[in-house]
């Protein structure tokens, strides 16, 4: 069930084969993410989610095989300023505000004082701007991290669990930010283990033990699956694949 065809394709990732740790935790990929969508990665804790979209971003060691970001390879100079990385792990600076950090990458990314209003809104953090960010909670450290990508105004985000420990209302606005931004025709890779969150998707790659189990629409999983369910779907999936 999984879609190579790579045609209008923001990520192509060919024959991709990742060992860490001495074992080999992603032993062939062969994938396309098509630009201007949503795509879900979703799949358990250890499925290699993380180590794909670390490979995506050009910053993890591979074995053999490829990926292409934008026409080029991944983690290129002409992709930096074209692609942003948001961590599971907060990747601003603790010793700062919120306001201080947003300010420091606004610098780099030639944004105004408006463009870092307008990041904090989005994230929901407007009423903790003066809050200094290694004393907030990890999922308001992300939210964080998210506006700083947002002020870069990247083609291409890569978001890593982007929605842990955030309350339903917080999770709910974050996903409909996510739309906004592929409605204007930039590409998401959006990972996550919740499987209802796979249902805010366009498309959704199952991963299961380093290896592409299904890609497709949400619907199209409910359908091959026989089951209106995502999670149910996903399990009926993992179990025909290991059959």
């Amino acid at each position: 069930m999984v879609n190579n065809d790579v045609r209008a394709a923001a990520i192509v990732v060919d024959g991709l084969t990742v060992d860490r740790g001495g074992q080999n935790v992603i032993p062939h990929l062969d994938t396309g993410i098509t630009a201007g969508k949503i795509t879900g990665l979703l799949g358990p804790s250890g499925s290699g989610k993380t180590t794909l979209i670390r490979c995506i971003a050009g910053i993890q060691k591979t074995r053999s095989g490829g990926v292409t970001v934008l026409g080029e390879r991944a983690g290129s100079p002409t992709n930096r300023n074209r692609v942003a990385y948001v961590t599971q792990s907060s990747s601003v600076y603790p010793d700062l505000t919120v306001r201080e950090n947003l300010d420091f990458f606004a610098a780099l990314s030639d944004s105004t004082d408006h463009d870092v209003e307008w990041a904090l809104e989005q994230v929901g953090l407007v009423d903790r701007e003066g809050s200094l960010t290694g004393e907030m909670s990890g999922g308001e450290r992300t939210r964080v991290s998210l506006a700083a990508a947002l002020l870069a105004d990247p083609d291409v985000y890569l978001l890593d669990e982007p929605t842990v420990g955030l309350d339903p209302v917080l999770r709910r606005d974050l996903w409909d930010l996510f739309r906004d931004l592929a409605d204007l025709g930039q590409t998401l890779l959006v990972s996550s283990h919740v499987m209802d969150e796979a249902g805010r998707c366009d498309v959704v790659l199952l991963m299961r033990d380093g290896q592409l189990i299904a890609q497709a629409s949400p619907d199209g999983l409910r359908q091959d699956a026989g089951t209106n369910d995502l999670e149910e779907a996903f399990l009926v999936l993992a179990e025909r694949e290991s059959a």
